[in-house]
C-alpha cells in the first residue's frame, strides 16, 4: 500500500525548488527575457506581410499608356519601384537581390492599346524565394487589371466581368502575419520553459549528487515529481500573463477571447510540456544531453510541426500524420482562435481533453523510469 503524501514535506521541498530556481539566474532568463527577446522577433522582425516588395518596370515604350501603366505600379504602396529602359539591368539587379520581380511593359504598348488589342505586359518574378514570387506575381496581375478597368471606364466602356467577386476577411481583416505570428510565439514560449527548464531539474539532481541524499529520505514519489512541476507552473503561468500583456498592449494583437478560456488552453499545454520535459530529464541524468533532447523533441516539433510557421494541410501526408503526435498542433490553433476569433469551446473542449492526455502519458513515463532510479 503506497503511503501518503506529507502535506510537510511537500511544502518544504517545494521550497527547496524555489530556492534552486533563485539561484539559478538563467531560469529567470529563459523564464522572462527569452520570451520577451522572441514576441519582439516574431512580431516585428518576421513579417510576412507582402508590403514594399521590390520590383523594376522595364518601360520599353514611351507612350502615355505605358507611362500611365508604369506610375501605377509607382504609386502602389505594396511596390518599391526601379524604372529602367530595358529588361537586361534590371535581371541584373533581380540575380543581386535588390528587386524581387520585373515588370515588362512592351514596345508598342501604346499602339497596341488605342487599336484595343494591347501586347501582352510579362511579369517575371525571383522564383528562389517561392512566397514572395507569387505575392508579387499576384499583386503584379491585380494592379494591372485594375488599371486596365480604370482606363476602360474613362473611356465609358463597361469592362466589368459578368461576375463580380466581393472578398471579405474574417478575424484579420488587416491581413496582418503579426497577429497569428504573435500567438505562435507564445506557444514557443510555453514549449521553451516547460519543457527546457524542466528537462534539467532531475538531471541536475543527479550530477550534482543530490539525488542519492534525497532517496535516503522518506520522500515519497508523488511528494517528488509535484515538487518540481509547481514551481516551473507558476513560473510558465506567469511568463503566459506578461507575453498577453505584451501581444495586447505593445503588438496591438486583438483578444476576442475570455482571459478564462486563455488560462484554460495554457494550464492544459503545460501539463504534457512539463510531463515531456520532466521524462527527458529523468531518463537521460544528464543536463547537457536532456537540453538537446528538450530541444529536439520539444521545441523544433513546436516550430515546424504545430502549425504555427507552415501549413500542415500542405505538408506530406506522412508528416501529416506525425503532427498528431506534437502537443503543440493542438494548441497553437485554440491560441489563435482564442485572440482572433474568440471562445469557441466546442473546439477548444477536445484539443484540451487531447493534450490532457498527452500530459498523463507524458507524467506515467516519467514515474516508470524515476521509480526505477529511486528503488
Amino acid at each position: 500500500m503506497s503511503k501518503p503524501v506529507d502535506k510537510r514535506r511537500l511544502a518544504a521541498m517545494i521550497a527547496k525548488e524555489i530556492a534552486q530556481i533563485m539561484r539559478d539566474p538563467s531560469t529567470f532568463l529563459i523564464a522572462f527575457i527569452l520570451p520577451l527577446l522572441l514576441l519582439f522577433l516574431f512580431g516585428y522582425a518576421l513579417n510576412l506581410d507582402s508590403t514594399h516588395t521590390r520590383i523594376g518596370i522595364a518601360i520599353e515604350d514611351s507612350s502615355a499608356p505605358a507611362l500611365s501603366l508604369a506610375g501605377a505600379y509607382q504609386n502602389n504602396p505594396n511596390f518599391e519601384v526601379i524604372t529602367a529602359r530595358s529588361v537586361q539591368p534590371l535581371k541584373d539587379r533581380m540575380v543581386s537581390g535588390e528587386i524581387r520581380g520585373i515588370v515588362v511593359i512592351p514596345q508598342d504598348f501604346g499602339r497596341g492599346y488605342a487599336r484595343g488589342h494591347p501586347p501582352p505586359v510579362q511579369i517575371i518574378a525571383d522564383g528562389s524565394m517561392p512566397n514572395t514570387a507569387n505575392f508579387t506575381r499576384a499583386y503584379a496581375e491585380g494592379l494591372l487589371s485594375t488599371w486596365m478597368a480604370n482606363e476602360a471606364a474613362a473611356k465609358g466602356v463597361d469592362a466589368s466581368p459578368p461576375v463580380q467577386l466581393s472578398l471579405r476577411y474574417w478575424y484579420n481583416p488587416s491581413l496582418t502575419s503579426r497577429n497569428f505570428l504573435v500567438p505562435g510565439a507564445i506557444a514557443i514560449v510555453m514549449t521553451m520553459i516547460g519543457t527546457l527548464l524542466t528537462s534539467l531539474v532531475i538531471a541536475r539532481e543527479w550530477e550534482r549528487g543530490t539525488m542519492e541524499a534525497m532517496m535516503a529520505t522518506p520522500m515519497h514519489m508523488a511528494e517528488f515529481l509535484i515538487s518540481k512541476i509547481v514551481p516551473y507552473f507558476v513560473l510558465a503561468m506567469a511568463s503566459m500573463v506578461l507575453c498577453t500583456l505584451l501581444a495586447v498592449t505593445v503588438f496591438g494583437v486583438p483578444l476576442r477571447g475570455s482571459i478564462l478560456a486563455l488560462m484554460v488552453i495554457a494550464m492544459a499545454y503545460l501539463m504534457p510540456a512539463l510531463g515531456q520535459g520532466l521524462f527527458i530529464s529523468a531518463a537521460t541524468k544528464n543536463q547537457f544531453v536532456a537540453s538537446q533532447v528538450a530541444l529536439l523533441t520539444g521545441f523544433l516539433p513546436t516550430f515546424l510541426l504545430s502549425g504555427f510557421m507552415f501549413e500542415i494541410s500542405s505538408m506530406p501526408t506522412i508528416i501529416q500524420a506525425i503532427t498528431y503526435i506534437v502537443p503543440a498542433r493542438y494548441f497553437v490553433p485554440l491560441l489563435q482562435s482564442v485572440f482572433l476569433a474568440g471562445d469557441i469551446w466546442p473546439m477548444i473542449w477536445p484539443n484540451v481533453g487531447i493534450m490532457l492526455l498527452f500530459g498523463a502519458g507524458f507524467f506515467a513515463l516519467c514515474i516508470m523510469v524515476t521509480k526505477r532510479s529511486l528503488d
